[in-house]
């Protein structure tokens, strides 16, 4: 069983993809910036496409120096040149490390000009991450009497800032903007967070699972989320549902497992938080495993338990500067929707998810 943080580095920039503590950005964090360019053959007409956050977006893995050529949003943006027949220049703005409070100032505020330009498409962004796995490391160290604060406070903080990034994206992206895009939480370190804790329980004097604990927490920010870009005019790309469940229906309810998992626009927060962490939870794998049939699965989290895997080569993006390039995409023509990889790998699928809500023509 893979352990959290196994290696220093993932230790000092952990990414995107828990709850969160209420509390400024981290010391240790990591610029990492990628401009890309699809450049489709035939066309000169380029469009933008913005991504803001954390390491997630930012493709981070493992180094300081270089991350995932084609992270989420630049899987996201040969989507778009394939179905725009255009050249589309993707510009992730990414800190790895940050959490959502320096995602939002330091990320989405700061460098709104990104946003604004007139060529500019579409925007989105995640974030929370961070401060989620700054809050399961406190908890984890937690001895005595249990405080569940922590937990709550970084609930507060996601539905704060998610909540700001909207409403600064719908203020200050340029009036060209097709589509606003947000990205929910998976769970990583699902399977390795079934033990029990340190502390104890006020209440019953005994050690909780810390499983028990943490998901309905990631549920109530993963419903935010959603709920606000429902409120607020974004779509919503539920990666908790495209990690967390099969490809298949395994209990017999009639549904695929990540459709069944989805947020059902509408619902209440207590409706989303009982049928993702209790009535489906014998549904919920770890996403090291992600089953796409009832036979064959992918591991879509690298060894760090914490980012997805990706494919297809790195760039330039940390210390040394990031990367500004171009090249030819790997899938020129993308037959209904996917591409032949779009279920192989963390990024590949994430990239999917965002890709469903392009609007036809730009």
């Amino acid at each position: 069983m893979k352990t959290l943080f196994r290696n220093n580095a993932g230790r000092l920039l952990p990414a995107a993809a828990l709850f969160a503590l209420c509390a400024p950005a981290m010391a240790s964090t990591l610029n990492q910036n990628v401009s890309w360019t699809i450049d489709r053959a035939g066309t000169s007409t380029v469009y933008r496409t913005v991504a803001y956050g954390d390491s997630i977006f930012a493709g981070y893995n493992g180094s300081i120096s270089n991350a995932a050529k084609y992270s989420a949003p630049t899987v996201d943006a040969e989507y778009l040149s394939a179905r725009w027949n255009a050249d589309i220049e993707n510009v992730r703005r990414a800190k790895s490390g940050a959490v959502a409070r320096d995602v939002y100032e330091n990320k989405i505020v700061a460098e709104r000009s990104y946003m604004q330009a007139a060529s500019t498409r579409a925007v989105s962004f995640e974030m929370c991450g961070n401060d989620g796995l700054q809050a399961r490391t406190a908890f984890k160290e937690q001895t005595g009497t249990c405080n569940y604060a922590v937990l709550d406070s970084a609930v507060n903080s996601c539905k704060t800032y998610v909540a700001a990034a909207m409403d600064y994206i719908n203020a200050n992206a340029h009036a060209n903007v097709k589509l606003k895009v947000v990205s929910n939480l998976y769970y990583p370190g699902y399977a390795a967070d079934n033990v029990q804790s340190s502390c104890r329980d006020a209440a019953t004097g005994q050690t909780v699972s810390l499983r028990d604990k943490f998901l309905p927490a990631i549920a109530k920010m993963n419903y935010w989320t959603c709920e606000y870009a429902r409120q607020k005019g974004f779509k919503c790309a539920d990666s908790f549902a495209q990690y967390m469940g099969a490809d298949y229906d395994s209990n017999g309810d009639g549904q695929i497992d990540a459709d069944a998992l989805r947020y059902v626009a509408g619902e209440t927060e207590a409706s989303y938080v009982n049928r993702t962490s209790v009535t489906l939870r014998a549904t919920l794998r770890d996403a090291n495993t992600k089953f796409v049939s009832s036979s064959s699965s992918y591991d879509y989290i690298q060894s760090d338990d914490t980012h997805p895997t990706y494919t297809g080569g790195t760039v330039s993006a940390g210390l040394w500067g990031g990367t500004t390039g171009s090249g030819a995409s790997r899938y020129p023509t993308i037959n209904s929707g996917r591409n032949p990889i779009w279920n192989q790998y963390g990024h590949e699928r994430m990239g999917w998810a965002l890709s469903v809500y392009q609007p036809a023509s730009p």
